[in-house]
């Protein structure tokens, strides 16, 4: 049976707290530009949405840039959808180039970016509508908040800071711990005070909530798909069909928990 308050909540960052899209399509694009073309181009509006529209298929940050190639290639939108890892994966031989020297561009750009102007990288963070007032509302609760993430922890922190939101660095797990999820939500599990430990997870990536499904020593963990983040209507159907995992709208995560599961 479903506890109806659970003592511990992790959730995901980018895609449940906050949107950092426009902030993706734009490091994608200067990624993209120093890579394959050498002018300074004006991305168009058409393109940005169809990125938009397309960044559930993006697993890790290097496929970016990668993704706004396959547009600027005109490959279709549903071919992406369906066959985007062969889609890299050509797309990367055909250019004689390696994904970790795309990480590597990224990185750089983006921590230049952020070093020059803090404040311009930050701008392009949106928070989902009452996602904050409901973050204050579960940190003035008994339910312990951990943010899990592979955003870098400090920017996390940051942006929060600026929304008048001063949770504790210590509850923040970004991509400095260099692990995967559901061993961080294993450790926060363990290192619970009492017996009576419930914990309940939220992430807007289905693959990342499969993952922890499958370690069966965390098969008490209950498990949301944020409907709102970065994800597609197939994969919500999927997460529909599956008992382990309930589908969160966004109207549901602003109420009592006892209005979030199936």
């Amino acid at each position: 049976m479903t506890a109806i308050i659970p003592t511990i909540l992790a959730s995901d960052f980018d895609g449940v707290i906050c949107d950092g899209m426009v902030e993706y399509f734009e490091v994608a694009w200067r990624t993209y530009c120093q890579i394959w073309t050498s002018t300074k181009q004006i991305p168009s509006d058409e393109l940005a949405s169809k990125f938009y529209s397309l960044r559930p298929v993006i697993e890790t940050g290097w496929e970016m840039p990668v993704l706004i190639k396959a547009l600027v290639e005109e490959i279709p939108e549903e071919t992406i959808l369906r066959d985007w890892v062969n889609i890299t994966q050509t797309i990367l031989s055909q250019h004689q180039i390696k994904s970790s020297e795309v990480s590597s561009s990224l990185d750089k750009l983006r921590d230049e970016w952020i070093e020059n102007d803090l404040e311009d990288w930050m701008s392009l963070h949106r928070f989902y509508p009452g996602i904050l007032d409901r973050i204050k509302n579960i940190l003035a609760s008994d339910v312990q908040l951990y943010i899990v993430t592979t955003k870098e922890g400090r920017f996390v922190h940051k942006l929060l800071q600026k929304e008048g939101l001063d949770i504790p660095r210590e509850v923040i797990f970004g991509k400095e711990y260099k692990r995967p999820k559901y061993e961080i939500l294993r450790e926060l599990r363990q290192k619970a005070d009492g017996s009576e430990v419930s914990m309940w997870f939220i992430e807007d990536r289905l693959n990342t909530l499969q993952l922890v499904q499958q370690q069966s020593d965390l098969d008490d963990v209950k498990l949301f798909l944020a409907d709102w983040g970065y994800n597609t209507p197939s994969e919500r159907v999927i997460a529909h069909n599956n008992q382990r995992i309930d589908l969160l709208s966004l109207g549901q995560f602003g109420q009592e928990f006892s209005k979030w599961a199936k």
